[in-house]
């Protein structure tokens, strides 16, 4: 063997096994990613005021109701698209919402009247539930990406039930 011969040798030797190895890992990892939109089963959003979230969606029975600009409880069934929950999907894995704690509320919310929000994604092997509250003084990139994320659903639930009405 000469010294070409050699080297391309010691190349194949090191990258080949590399390569399989990284395939392997991350291929494992993608595989058992606990949130998968081909696992997902339901979303629930609920909002209100402190602890009365009278405003609900459920995602797998299609019931909305939510209060409107006359301060009667409108009642529905509204049915996301399947392209609505990925959507949704998507943007609460780009904003990081698996890694957002539990319980995002302030302390002493009974003497301040501020929004509470109930956010909660169900799939086959797991679920991750948020609670948010305006009133939370926390990292403000978590208050902005809860209240995108919030906003995203919200607009979503309008487009829908814009789509019904036609």
């Amino acid at each position: 063997m000469n010294d070409r011969q050699k080297k391309i040798f010691l190349a194949i030797c090191i990258t080949v096994p590399f390569l399989l190895y990284s395939v392997y890992y991350y291929g494992m990892i993608i595989k058992n990613a606990p949130y998968r939109f081909a696992e997902f089963d339901s979303m629930v959003f609920k909002y209100g005021y402190n602890d009365s979230l009278v405003n609900q969606y459920d995602s797998k029975t299609g019931d909305y109701q939510y209060v409107n600009s006359k301060d009667s409880l409108v009642k529905m069934h509204l049915k996301l698209t399947k392209d609505d929950l990925l959507y949704l999907h998507r943007k609460a894995a780009d904003l990081g919402f698996w890694d957002f704690p539990v319980d995002e509320t302030k302390d002493d919310t009974a003497k301040i009247r501020s929004p509470r929000y109930y956010i909660e994604f169900n799939y086959k092997r797991k679920s991750k539930k948020v609670t948010f509250d305006e009133a939370y003084n926390g990292d403000p990139k978590l208050i902005d990406a809860n209240e995108q994320l919030i906003k995203e659903i919200k607009s979503k639930l309008s487009d829908a039930e814009g789509r019904q009405k036609q």
